[in-house]
């Protein structure tokens, strides 16, 4: 099944496949590691998630490159005010995105590479654009890219800069250049700042360059995809084709994926807001992170999403749902033999699941014909109607669901805890939810503990230490399922 995915160059839906016939290589832009992620970001990481994973479920082998910004003016900046080596200072950044992306459940590209790593290959870059008279040296020792060298510079975004005089300030950059659009490619030393002792002099790499560098070191003078968040589209997105092109004279990425921003509840989000989160913060507020997950790939990539707490109770119910589904299909005991109708449902479930993700990875149109499927199954299922073939039919589709949502297995317990421990480590105990606090003091042994002992307590006829003890787990967020022959017990 071939994806038709909008390209933000051509302006339509194309069909994307690997140029070569093998693996499409793809370039994501990754983060800046100058603070913690938030959930703006994150919507675009788990976009680019989704269609990875739905890309490996249709059989599409994916090469994806994606860059971490581990050097620029805020990270410069930061450092410097903590009195600590950039390296030092990203590091740990870095370390807790990674650890939430692992939260989220986001495969990790098959290559994360640094900026810092790459010095050579932009310094190689501009020299090459110099050759090409696309690029000068300031008498500062700042390097510019000439964009008069660059006709087809807007094709990406479709801006037309023309008319734009010299003088108008476009960016923050201070260094003296030929023309107000010209864009900084590498920034001469200043006194005190991180640089690098190159060819073309002391200094540090231009944001646009570095991911031009490497994009072309691992994928290739022209590649598949390049995808990143809207807002790279002006100017880093149109800044690194013309920097590529003008050295390669090829299409430096075929097709360009971007993924919309979210609001919360119906604001733009900022610090000023009071509406700004972090995954730390939903988790500390008790949130698990399959919903967050859930919650953020719910709306496709290309409508604005408007974040709300509303939907995140939403995203959570709907997974336990899923969870509690799956579970009852995986524990029950079904006779042999087979339900035409269900058969044809679960056939039908998966047909347009899969046409869903393959019309520009419509995720909410994909989710529906998943719980149609779970109202049908759970009816049958409560009529004695669902048979051994079904729960095999049905659990491949919640299987394929799954390849690309992730949401099923429970594997929340982890990123959880580290929330935790990072609270304690940063003084942000107070921020918890004293919910969680007191689902977490409850240990599974301690669960088992109760568990037994309300068990004995209903044998005994001692049904009031039994309710109490019910409502004591309820408490802390542990919901006990009584069947016939056992008890079993699950975390919210």
């Amino acid at each position: 099944m071939t994806l038709r995915l909008f390209n933000t160059l051509s302006g339509q839906l194309d069909e994307l496949v690997p140029m070569d016939g093998k693996a499409l290589r793809m370039y994501a832009c990754g983060p800046t590691v100058y603070d913690y992620g938030h959930i703006g970001n994150f919507r675009t990481f788990l976009a680019i998630d989704v269609l990875r994973r739905f890309l490996k479920l249709t059989g599409t082998e994916v090469r994806h490159v994606m860059n971490i910004t581990d050097v620029d003016d805020r990270i410069i900046q930061n450092a410097a005010a903590a009195g600590i080596p950039i390296g030092e200072y990203t590091a740990r950044f870095e370390q807790a995105f990674l650890e939430d992306l692992e939260a989220l459940k986001v495969q990790h590209p098959e290559q994360l590479v640094h900026a810092t790593g790459h010095i050579p290959q932009m310094v190689e870059l501009v020299q090459k654009l110099a050759a090409a008279g696309a690029a000068y040296q300031t008498e500062d020792g700042s390097w510019y890219f000439r964009l008069a060298s660059f006709p087809e510079y807007g094709k990406l975004s479709k801006k037309d800069l023309s008319g734009m005089e010299d003088g108008a300030r476009v960016d923050l950059d201070r260094y003296e250049k030929d023309s107000a659009r010209d864009f900084a490619l590498w920034k001469a030393a200043k006194p005190g700042e991180t640089f690098w002792d190159t060819p073309i002099g002391r200094g540090r790499p231009g944001w646009h360059i570095e991911c031009s560098a490497m994009a072309m070191e691992y994928l290739g003078e022209s590649f598949d995809l390049h995808a990143g968040g809207e807002d790279l589209i002006f100017p880093h997105h149109e800044n690194e084709i013309a920097q590529s092109e003008s050295v390669t004279h090829k299409p430096f990425a075929r097709h360009w994926m971007h993924v919309r921003f979210l609001l919360v509840d119906g604001r733009k989000m900022s610090k000023s807001e009071g509406n700004f989160y972090t995954l730390r913060d939903l988790l500390l507020k008790g949130y698990k992170a399959s919903a967050i997950r859930l919650a953020l790939i719910s709306v496709p990539y290309r409508h604005q999403l408007n974040f709300t707490f509303d939907g995140l109770i939403e995203a959570t119910n709907a997974v336990e749902r899923l969870r509690t589904f799956h579970q009852r299909l995986v524990s029950g005991s079904f006779a042999e033999g087979s339900d035409p109708a269900l058969q044809a449902a679960a056939k039908t479930a998966q047909t347009d699941y899969l046409a869903a993700l393959s019309n520009d990875l419509n995720t909410a149109e994909a989710r529906a014909p998943i719980f149609d499927l779970i109202r049908a199954a759970n009816t049958s299922i409560d009529q004695g109607q669902l048979f051994a073939a079904d729960r095999d039919a049905i659990l491949a589709v919640l299987a394929s669901f799954d390849a690309v949502f992730d949401v099923i297995a429970d594997r929340d317990a982890e990123p959880t805890r580290r929330a935790l421990e990072w609270a304690a480590q940063s003084g942000r105990l107070d921020d918890v939810a004293p919910e969680l606090l007191a689902r977490q003091s409850l240990t599974d042994e301690a669960i088992d503990a109760l568990v037994a002992e309300r068990t004995l307590a209903k044998k005994q006829r001692n049904f009031a230490r039994a309710d109490q003890i019910r409502n004591e787990l309820a408490e802390k967020g542990v919901v006990l399922e009584d069947s016939k022959d056992s008890v079993r017990w699950k975390r919210k």
